[in-house]
């Protein structure tokens, strides 16, 4: 039971009552696989689509405890029901392509992003940016990031927090401030 207590962290927790009789093994795992995710809707794009978080996330601290302010950033498409999670990686390999089509405008998309990591909502920046259809939209960019960077902040409030991987899309396509 001790080790049970050091994983353990004090926080508000916010439950919804899910009542679920027991049955025979197929029955009640084909009613839990019918439970619904639960998430936080935090944006909605143009097309439809919103940006999800769930709190909290996969992330663990040294201990093995769930890090107790990490959440998980989503694009989640309500006709279709698909909710896709979204990468740095991901984000990264899209400019890239973009940058291939267009040099100016994806610095201009990186600029963009420099004003939301500095704070400013990406509703305000996008009025200022050309969209053209080549990969994943400029407002989904904006958006996931926004949220990105508030969970680097939450998972490392001693580092860089958002600024690593701004600073590394900066140097990485040779952007300057």
């Amino acid at each position: 039971m001790e080790d049970c207590i050091n994983k353990a962290f004090e926080y508000d927790v916010k439950l919804i009552p899910l009542n679920l009789p027991n049955e025979k093994q197929e029955n009640f795992r084909e009613k839990l696989f019918s439970v619904p995710y639960l998430l936080y809707e935090v944006e909605q794009l143009k097309n439809g689509d919103k940006i999800v978080i769930n709190k909290p996330g996969g992330k663990r601290d040294n201990y093995g405890r769930l890090s107790r302010h990490d959440y998980t950033v989503y694009i989640y498409n309500p006709s279709r029901k698909l909710l896709r999670l979204i990468s740095h990686d991901e984000i990264k390999e899209d400019l890239e392509y973009k940058y291939k089509e267009d040099r100016d405008w994806t610095r201009e998309i990186i600029l963009g992003l420099y004003r939301v990591c500095e704070g400013q909502e990406p509703d305000d920046v996008l009025d200022s940016i050309e969209e053209i259809d080549v990969g994943i939209p400029t407002e989904a960019i904006y958006k996931v990031y926004k949220w990105i960077w508030g969970q680097e902040d939450c998972n490392y409030p001693g580092g860089e927090g958002r600024w690593l991987s701004m600073n590394g899309l900066l140097d990485h396509f040779k952007v300057k401030i």
